[in-house]
């Protein structure tokens, strides 16, 4: 007696009815001469039973719940999985503790900006010192030029520098020659008061020019400049009752003159 298995879990995946009537009627084929005896009617009959009641429809495995059996499936429900939204691991601070000694590194980027503030400071300092140098030697150089410039005498005064100073050097050795044999005061004094008598009789602009720069340097020590006032106002007032002294005894020369002149003009006469 040959025992079948027909239940459906034994059956493979994807396994239709029509495959399954196949096979049933192939096996009956095979075992024809054994079934005509006892089986023929009881097959027969399931097959035929089997293409009437069982739907022609696609048997599975494992087959999905459906409401309309109540048969429980031979398989356990597969446990279902949520996909959790993966969190993105957050970065980590290193945390230094206080009491951790600094390292190797931390100690040379220390060393190095140390080094590199001290190399800054003094590269400001001296850049700082190399701009007011070239800016007193600019204003020195300007106020040299400008100096220079304002010694000129104006273009309207027909004075020319060229042959008045070859002529105020002149007279300057001409006075150190005269005071050659004098004492060293003489000598010391009497060309530079030569010199600076032919500039003003010469070079009358150029040398009121002159003691104006002379006097702003003098402005800036007040015991020279009160002794140049009372030197040039003693100076002055020498020149002015030499003036006055000079103008009497030409009045008086030409008094005398005269007086000569009708004398000698009467004593013509009278040798007529």
């Amino acid at each position: 007696m040959f025992m079948l298995d027909t239940s459906w879990s034994s059956l493979p995946r994807g396994t239709s009815i029509d495959k399954v009537i196949a096979a049933c009627v192939a096996f009956l084929m095979a075992f024809r001469p054994i079934l005509r005896m006892r089986l023929a009617l009881p097959v027969a009959a399931l097959a035929f039973a089997g293409t009437t009641l069982i739907p022609k429809n696609t048997l599975h495995a494992e087959e999905p719940y459906q409401a309309s059996f109540s048969r429980k499936p031979i398989y356990d429900d597969p446990p279902s999985r949520r996909l959790e939204p993966i969190s993105k691991p957050s970065p980590s601070t290193p945390s230094t503790s206080p009491s951790a000694s600094p390292t190797l590194t931390d100690r040379l980027a220390s060393q190095i900006r140390r080094s590199r503030l001290f190399l800054q400071v003094h590269v400001s300092l001296l850049e700082s010192h190399l701009n007011a140098a070239m800016t007193r030697t600019l204003h020195l150089e300007h106020s040299f030029t400008s100096t220079i410039a304002s010694l000129a005498p104006p273009k309207g005064t027909n004075e020319h520098l060229l042959p008045g100073g070859l002529y105020v050097l002149v007279a300057a050795m001409a006075g150190s020659i005269v005071s050659r044999n004098r004492n060293i005061l003489i000598r010391a004094t009497f060309p530079l008061a030569v010199g600076i008598g032919a500039g003003w009789i010469v070079l009358p602009h150029t040398m009121r020019n002159v003691g104006d720069l002379v006097w702003k340097f003098e402005e800036r020590a007040p015991v020279v400049a009160m002794n140049h006032l009372r030197i040039k106002g003693a100076v002055e007032e020498g020149w002015k009752q030499a003036k006055g002294r000079g103008q009497v005894v030409g009045k008086w020369a030409d008094e005398r003159v005269k007086e000569a002149r009708e004398a000698a003009e009467g004593w013509v006469r009278k040798g007529r």
